[in-house]
């Protein structure tokens, strides 16, 4: 009797290496790319047209864009206050 075929052939502690290896190679990267582009899509800058540069050099840059953000665009811009309005 032939063992049962996994998904890639190699049996189940193989898959699940590849869907690990899958998650951290491809979702986390897109997740952290989401979140950069909503935060500079939220901060107000000095210059209107920087917030568009970022947005444009994180949305085409994908992850690349987005570790370049973290580092260097979110110093050039501030959150705004959200919360004081609150009761």
């Amino acid at each position: 009797m032939e063992p049962p075929q996994f998904a890639f052939g190699y049996g189940a502690p193989h898959d699940i290496t590849i869907l690990i290896l899958v998650l951290f190679l491809v979702a986390l990267p897109t997740v952290f790319w989401i979140v950069e582009l909503v935060d500079a899509a939220r901060r107000e800058f000095s210059e209107p047209n920087l917030k568009v540069v970022w947005l444009l050099v994180i949305f085409f840059a994908h992850f690349l864009g987005a570790v370049i953000y973290y580092f260097v665009g979110k110093k050039q811009g501030v959150l705004p206050n959200a919360g004081a309005n609150r009761v």
